[in-house]
């Protein structure tokens, strides 16, 4: 279970895993992995955003586990991945994609990759790469950009786009501040910048703790990559079937930074909106996201196995 994240049980309690398999990253940065699911089963792999970990993923896990094989892993810094060397840098977020997929996929094996956030901005960073282009039938892009993060970003309310909004936005983006305890104002400013209006209380509460979670000096650190985010060309790298899924109430990554990827892919196989949901769609709606997966392993990996039986 990911360091500090006190939900142990209903959908949102992180599950145990089947094995925690030691993965180094490229630099020799370790990478706390897990494996849900059956040996041998359709393989999913799963990448999580700036300041959350595995316990972010725990309903699809729990969903997909039963019939798939599930990957999950925290991104350095998270969860219980060592912070390890600053300055971070996209290029970090592409090796250990690459070390995880080199760790739990048999050669030539081919999986569903999803990314939430900053997971999408990994897979876009690995696009190029020999070893994600080898395991990746087909991919998931949620709530995520490729460029611009911080001046469309409308957390900072009233304020047209404008140069003093985006100042404003990456001061309170890139704070060091602490988080401090999981309070009811801590929940209420945490659901207005990353959840829609209406999300319930219980998913409120489940996102915040996983935030505060994540320590600030991380945090910070990956603040700044994404504030100087540039991964367009990545989006045109990423020729396998892509779906794209975002929020139309979504303040850290407008909606329109998902359909400006979705134009941009060589293959996208289509762009989901969902009315009303912010930022955190795997937890503000689960079974929207846990089905689309499922969607992606059916088209995109077990007809192709079936293909090669054939």
């Amino acid at each position: 279970m990911s360091r500090n994240v006190q939900v142990r049980t209903g959908p949102f309690a992180p599950p145990v895993p089947e094995r925690e398999p030691a993965v180094e990253s490229a630099d020799g940065a370790r990478l706390h992995v897990e494996v849900h699911g059956a040996e041998g089963a359709p393989a999913v792999v799963l990448a999580h955003g700036w300041t959350c970990s595995t316990a972010f993923w725990a309903a699809q896990v729990r969903s997909l586990a039963r019939d798939h094989r599930v990957i999950v892993y925290d991104q350095r810094g998270h969860g219980r991945s060592p912070a390890h060397q600053l300055p971070y840098s996209t290029d970090m977020l592409a090796d250990d994609l690459e070390a995880v997929l080199a760790a739990t996929l048999a050669p030539g094996e081919r999986a569903v990759v999803a990314g939430h956030s900053m997971g999408g901005m990994t897979i876009m960073a690995a696009a190029g790469r020999e070893r994600f282009r080898e395991h990746a039938a087909a991919v998931l892009l949620c709530s995520t950009g490729s460029s611009r993060l911080v001046a469309e970003s409308t957390v900072v309310p009233l304020l047209p786009a404008s140069a003093l909004r985006t100042r404003l936005t990456r001061a309170i983006l890139g704070s060091k501040a602490p988080l401090g305890p999981v309070t009811p104002l801590a929940k209420r400013i945490l659901r207005y910048a990353t959840m829609g209006p209406a999300s319930a209380g219980d998913r409120v509460e489940v996102c915040a703790r996983i935030v505060h979670a994540c320590p600030r000096q991380v945090r910070h650190g990956w603040s700044q990559v994404l504030d100087g985010l540039q991964l367009d060309a990545g989006v045109g790298e990423l020729t396998m079937p892509v779906a794209v899924v975002g929020g139309t109430a979504d303040r850290m990554t407008p909606i329109a930074l998902a359909r400006r990827i979705a134009a941009g892919l060589p293959d996208c196989v289509g762009l989901t909106e969902l009315p009303g949901l912010g930022h955190m769609t795997p937890i503000e709606a689960p079974e929207a996201i846990t089905d689309r997966i499922r969607a992606l392993v059916e088209d995109y990996v077990q007809r192709e196995k079936g293909s090669d039986v054939a």
